[in-house]
């Protein structure tokens, strides 16, 4: 394909790097030097923003010259002439500098026309206008500026040396333009508001920000000077009770956290061992002891003695023992000590003192070590579990939705949004037209009885014939094994039909084996062979149909960069990209034949079926959370196995690029057998019934003293059936919730919302939530306008993912609380915009390298270094 004349726009200077990427762009990859010289070349002759057509033609006479850049020619006069007069026609005032250079460019060329020597003059200044601007926002830092706005005021300014009061004034011109956008002074001030926070790295602006903010919106829409000092003024008004009601909040949440964590430290300090229940209750130690195994005197704690939790030390409450000891003759009288039950003492002693509360009292109220007890729906049908496993590339899931299709009634329960739809989709070309229900969406097929879903979307109360319960293995992930642990105790289906990988075997049976119901396995086996390559991979040598796996963005994005510097075609998957964008990027590679390579962290080891001939593994090392550690056998299997689609390629190989691990490795893990997990429990994990359960029992309504002591108390460490799932993320929202005026359920619908802690969604969680106790509207987050997709960089890329995450944040609370979180659909169409962004910029090549304009650092940056890769 020839190179396009059409200028593309580069950098203010123009670096090696950005010229080896045109180059390369031309098919015309520059060896070691030849960039650096041809950007030379280039600025001489004032070709600041070069076409592809021109940087080519510098390569070509570079190496004509023997790799030396030729020796300009004498510029003539009557090319200078020539250009003094078209300027002086166009009433336009130059340097002689910037005659000279516009003079050589055109000096080889047909006489330019007025707007082509303009745009030449305009790209000459471009580079003095950008650092003046840059200078301006770093004068002024409460400046709400984005790249679009600098953009567009560059393209306002024309001549050289702009004062820093027009630069000025030309950027708030642009700030003014976007913000009117928003429709009202009101809605402007805060997307003002918002992009500065962001800009400034913090959760939310100063006051001293927002008054900026203010102002801003008001000079937008035109308001006269005095409507501008009310609008400021009332803006100002209503942030400061804003922030007084969550700080008063805070505060009262603070406080309640303390005195929940005191009367719990005093109430454990109070506690005493089997020693002191004799004397306590009058009794022998023959009687205490009696009566304890009869569960008649209640153990309010067990400490484990050992690790294990083998040996254990019983705690005994004091107050309750006070209570219990004019029962003590009654149960003298009794033939045996283990006979008639005497009045309930818990509920005694919950009455007479709520905060003392013990936790054999919690745990009977939660129930959660009878957990599959709690699906009542489930445990009244004659239920039988079909359990599948096997490899991936084994059409486990072809099986399964085959059977489902035959039903007359079903559920499909996928690890991701992305994978319902895939299986909603597998239905249809089945025949059978299901409803969607996720996290944030919900799409109703009116009439039918088939539904695609999320697990932790799993209903528990609308029997079914048939359900398909997908990436069982994931029953041992610590963050959601819990919802698969629900999902297969508690899918009210006659047939339970269970996929996954061998891993999940121990776990499926596990779980068969407290709901007391029959297991019929299925092992199938791969369709294609799967084999290790003898020899790592050169970067170099990536050949049509491989996947290139990484384990963060970053090195995906890297990645793809180095790639596409070498004139490779490239699709992208990572774990920040929405479930769109993610098939938009997979349809890329798999139908479209717009992409030869694929770059994708493990996301793609879920469900995605793509053409993947070669796995190729950029690392054998991943960050799990806490620690840098080498991949077990399991990951390396699950990922591996994507290569070799059915259909698609006679086999499957898996391999590791140059330098980043040996393939023995790669071999050995692939034909390694599975072992089962040291702890075979399942992970559970409360819901709103026992939530209020335990702060019924309680006697509270604090959301943080419930899960705080349910965390310690309902489920002992050593139960023998069940394990708690980690709830520490609901405990930190709750923490900064609690004291709003919300109802206790209101509280924990707030806690379960799916938010980005290191973008602040904690902190902006609690604004949405105190808006919600004061009775006002939510509105949804808004990216604004974005760049031109193939001048995007980094920057620009992980901000639109990021207000991706909070729409998916603000679309979740929408379908839980549709009146406060009122404009669905608007949120909708921001999702869709959106998503159709960071898909155009992932299919794009950079223009320039992907020059950025001038922006302030990223704050985060400055303060989290990012550590050093081992």
């Amino acid at each position: 394909m020839p190179p396009s004349s059409e200028r593309q726009p580069v950098a203010p200077e123009i670096s090696a790097g950005r010229i080896s990427t045109l180059l390369s762009r031309a098919n015309m990859p520059p060896q070691r030097g030849e960039a650096r010289l041809v950007a030379t070349m280039l600025a001489q002759v004032g070709a600041l923003e070069p076409t592809l057509e021109e940087a080519s033609a510098a390569l070509l006479n570079l190496r004509a010259n023997g790799g030396i850049p030729p020796a300009l020619p004498e510029l003539s006069p009557e090319a200078v002439g020539a250009v003094e007069r078209m300027l002086a026609a166009m009433a336009v005032i130059a340097t002689p500098a910037e005659t000279a250079l516009l003079a050589r460019r055109f000096d080889t060329q047909p006489p330019p026309t007025p707007t082509a020597l303009a745009k030449a003059l305009h790209a000459l200044r471009r580079p003095a206008l950008r650092a003046g601007l840059a200078a301006v926002m770093a004068e002024n830092p409460l400046l709400p500026a984005r790249k679009t706005d600098v953009e567009a005021a560059l393209e306002a300014l024309t001549e050289v040396g702009t004062t820093a009061e027009a630069l000025l004034v030309a950027l708030r011109g642009a700030i003014h333009r976007r913000l009117r956008g928003a429709g009202s002074a009101e809605a402007a001030a805060i997307v003002a508001a918002e992009d500065l926070a962001t800009q400034l790295g913090k959760p939310e602006a100063t006051l001293e920000g927002i008054a900026a903010c203010a102002r801003l919106a008001a000079e937008a829409f035109g308001l006269d000077p005095a409507a501008e000092a009310t609008f400021v003024e009332k803006t100002m008004e209503a942030e400061r009770a804003r922030r007084k009601a969550l700080r008063d909040a805070a505060i009262a949440a603070r406080e309640a956290r303390a005195e929940a964590d005191r009367q719990q430290r005093e109430w454990e300090a109070s506690l005493v061992t089997r020693d002191a229940v004799a004397p306590l209750l009058g009794c022998s130690v023959a009687e205490a002891e009696a009566w304890i195994r009869a569960r008649r005197i209640p153990v309010a704690r067990r400490v484990a003695m050992s690790r294990g939790g083998r040996a254990e030390m019983l705690q005994f409450d004091p107050a309750v023992l006070s209570t219990l000891r004019a029962q003590v003759p009654d149960w003298r009288q009794e033939r045996t000590p283990g006979g008639r039950q005497p009045a309930n003492p818990r509920i005694v002693a919950a009455e007479e003192a709520p905060s003392r509360v013990d936790n054999a009292a919690l745990a009977e109220a939660a129930a959660m070590d009878r957990f599959v007890s709690h699906f009542t729906t489930a445990r009244a049908l004659d239920r039988r579990i079909t359990l599948i496993t096997g490899p991936t590339n084994s059409g486990k899931s072809h099986q399964a939705l085959d059977r489902l299709a035959k039903a007359e009634s079903g559920i499909a329960l996928a690890p991701l949004r992305l994978l319902a739809h895939e299986f909603r989709e597998a239905l249809a070309a089945r025949g059978i037209h299901a409803s969607l229900v996720t996290g944030e969406e919900r799409d109703p097929v009116p009439g039918s009885r088939f539904t695609a879903a999320t697990v932790e979307m799993c209903p528990f109360n609308t029997p079914v014939d048939v359900a398909v319960i997908d990436e069982a293995q994931l029953l041992n992930d610590p963050d959601r094994g819990h919802a698969w642990t629900a999902a297969i105790m508690g899918v009210p289906a006659r047939e339970v039909i269970v996929l996954g990988s061998p891993d999940c075997i121990p776990l499926v049976r596990r779980i068969a084996t407290l709901t007391d119901e029959p297991v019929e396995e299925i092992t199938l086996e791969r369709k294609s062979p799967l084999r290790a390559a003898d020899e790592p991979v050169a970067l170099g040598d990536l050949q049509k149909g491989d996947a290139l796996i990484a384990f963060s963005r970053r090195d995906v994005l890297e990645l793809r960069s180095e790639l596409q510097r070498r004139n490779r075609r490239v699709a992208t998957i990572y774990g920040a990209l929405s479930p769109e964008v993610r098939r938009a990027e997979a349809r890329r590679f798999r139908e479209t034949g717009e992409a030869d390579i694929l770059i994708a962290t493990d996301a793609i080891g879920l469900g995605l079926n793509l053409p993947i001939s070669r796995i190729v593994f950029s690392t054998l090392e991943k960050w799990d959370g806490t620690a840098r550690r080498a991949l077990n056998a399991s990951e390396v299997r699950q990922i591996g196995g994507r290569a070799g689609r059915f259909g698609h390629h006679e086999e499957g190989v898996v391999a590791v690029l140059v330098g980043a691990g040996r393939p023995a490795a790669i071999k050995l893990a692939l034909g390694t057998v599975p072992v089962a997990p040291a702890d075979l429990r399942p992970r559970v994990a409360p819901d709103l019934a026992i939530v209020s359960a335990v702060a019924r029992e309680m006697g509270t309504t604090s959301l943080y003293a419930t899960l705080t002591r349910l965390q310690r108390a309902v489920l002992r460490p050593d139960d023998p059936s069940y394990r708690l799932a980690d709830i520490s993320a609901q405990i930190t929202i709750a923490a900064e919730i609690d004291k709003l005026d919300l109802p206790l359920a209101t509280r924990w619908t707030y806690a379960l919302c799916p938010v980005d802690s290191r973008d602040y969604g904690i902190e902006r969680l609690a604004r949405w939530a105190l808006d919600h106790a004061r009775g006002h509207k939510v509105r949804p987050p808004e990216a604004g306008p974005l760049p031109r997709p193939d001048t995007a960089g980094p920057l620009e890329l992980e901000r639109a993912e990021k207000t991706y995450k909070r729409l998916v944040a603000w679309r979740w609370l929408s379908m839980r609380f549709p009146d406060i979180y009122v404009a669905a659909d608007v949120a909708a169409r921001e999702s869709n915009r959106v998503n159709d962004w960071i898909e155009a910029v992932l299919a794009s090549s950079p223009a320039r390298g992907g020059r950025h304009a001038p922006e302030r650092p990223d704050p985060k940056a400055r303060r989290r270094p990012t550590p050093s890769r081992r």
